[in-house]
């Protein structure tokens, strides 16, 4: 009974945050309404379209989350006080559904294959192949989105050459 409330309550809050999300431009990847004592918490996690390569900055998302509170406080959807959170998947989100893999182009992942098997390298691109699409990598692997059971990015990070390292420490000494 509880778990069907959370869904229409979902359901609910999700018919009147969409259209909010569409005209800013971004994808609502999930919505989640849960009620906490005399509260409820409004999850909202967004998202770019899956052709736009790049992260959600956060003006952005601040942005979108004062338009997402003003609809939500209009409509009336949840009950009582709430708390409203708006976050991003994150880097190291799973990536589990196609357009996943979309908005991780141009990013190193590791994905595990239906045989076990460990695949690492850098993304290049989701090709559409019927029913299914296809992996393709920098090195030339092509993997069916059948074939992988898991995968995820990989956070990688950048140190700076010893050029940009002397030009940072310049600009402090002014």
């Amino acid at each position: 009974m509880a778990a069907e409330r959370s869904r229409a309550s979902d359901t609910r809050v999700r018919s009147v945050v969409e259209p909010v999300v569409d005209a800013a431009g971004l994808y609502l990847e999930d919505v989640h309404a849960t009620r906490a004592g005399d509260r409820s918490v409004v999850r909202i996690t967004l998202d770019l379209p899956e052709h736009v390569e790049g992260e959600l900055d956060s003006d952005r998302l601040a942005e979108a989350s004062r338009s997402i509170s003003a609809v939500l406080d209009e409509a009336d959807v949840v009950p009582g006080r709430y708390t409203l959170e708006v976050s991003t998947p994150g880097a190291t989100r799973p990536l589990t559904r196609a357009r996943h893999f979309r908005r991780a182009r141009g990013r190193l992942v590791r994905l595990t294959t239906t045989d076990g098997d460990e695949v690492r390298g850098r993304l290049l691109d989701v090709v559409d192949e019927g029913d299914d699409v296809e992996l393709v990598l920098a090195d030339g692997t092509r993997l069916p989105r059948s074939a992988v059971r898991r995968g995820k990015v990989e956070v990688e990070l950048t140190r700076l050459g010893d050029d940009d390292a002397g030009a940072a420490r310049e600009g402090e000494e002014g």
